[in-house]
């Protein structure tokens, strides 16, 4: 008899913020193997497929803290801010998560993706997401609002 993977299972979202008419970025808490987790990851809405992307993270609270206390540091306009790595968090072997200011198109953003090394390949994975700067403020009461919810005593039992 076949077992499937276990996947992860929303169980609440906390809000979203819209990147562009066809898409929206979603802030989220998942359970996996009986332990919560937030999410963050690229929705999109199209006429043959609506729903998520790849483009997301997933990240644990201590990561989370991490996450809020470099976006905490950051000022509210984002004038004299150059491309700069504000943070890196290790997740997995192999992988960290690293908050960073990045400008793409003349807009400057919050980067939050994950960095890989391993024997094939060193550099930027596709699981990340790009936080547009004016949005910072919606984006950290997301983040906040997350963190109750996924504290370590917030462990759910496992599905049987």
């Amino acid at each position: 008899m076949d077992q499937a993977q276990p996947a992860f299972k929303p169980l609440k979202e906390i809000g979203q913020l819209p990147l562009s008419d066809t898409s929206d970025l979603k802030f989220y808490v998942d359970e996996y193997k009986g332990y919560k987790y937030g999410s963050i990851r690229t929705f999109v809405k199209g006429e043959s497929y609506s729903g998520p992307t790849k483009s997301g993270i997933t990240f644990n609270p201590s990561i989370l803290e991490g996450i809020l206390d470099a976006l905490g540091k950051l000022p509210s306009e984002p004038t004299d801010l150059g491309e700069r790595e504000l943070a890196r968090f290790p997740k997995k072997m192999g992988s960290e998560l690293v908050v960073r200011i990045t400008i793409f198109k003349d807009a400057t953003g919050v980067d939050l993706r994950e960095w890989v090394e391993d024997v094939t390949y060193k550099g930027w994975s596709k699981k990340g997401v790009r936080i547009p700067y004016k949005d910072l403020p919606k984006a950290r009461d997301f983040l906040k609002a997350m963190q109750p919810l996924i504290a370590r005593e917030g462990k759910v039992k496992p599905a049987e």
